[in-house]
């Protein structure tokens, strides 16, 4: 019988979602297979770098005053609730992704945050053109 984290592994590396966990100071800890299939950016890449590398330029500053607020209360606003944003791809494109994010603690303090994270660019188009059109 496997142990939990060899199971955990292997939950995290086979799940659909993008997982990315950073830690308190927003630095990329662990970042799963299907993070590398929807931003372009290997484990190597990413492991070890800013959440920056995710996000759009113009969406920094809100993102950190957001993320630094929900480590100094151990809380978030969304929590658990999908929120559409945009991503930045390795070449460069803009993404839209749904994400939920979740704050990570363990024996009473913020260890750091989780976000899940879904490509949703063709639906989003989808309905922007079906706006447009109509």
């Amino acid at each position: 019988m496997e142990d939990q984290s060899q199971l955990a592994e292997r939950i995290m590396d086979q799940v659909a979602d993008a997982i990315i966990y950073a830690d308190r100071m927003g630095v990329i800890i662990r970042w799963n297979r299907a993070s590398t299939a929807l931003f372009g950016f290997s484990a190597e890449d990413a492991l070890g770098q800013s959440l920056d590398l995710i996000i759009p330029e113009h969406l920094r500053a809100p993102h950190w005053l957001g993320f630094e607020a929900a480590i100094a209360k151990a809380t978030m606003k969304l929590q658990g609730r999908p929120t559409l944003t945009r991503a930045l791809h390795k070449s460069g494109r803009k993404l839209y992704v749904e994400m939920t994010f979740a704050i990570v603690k363990g024996e009473g303090e913020v260890l750091g945050s989780v976000a899940m994270a879904r490509d949703v660019t063709d639906r989003v188009e989808r309905e922007r053109a079906a706006t447009r059109a109509a």
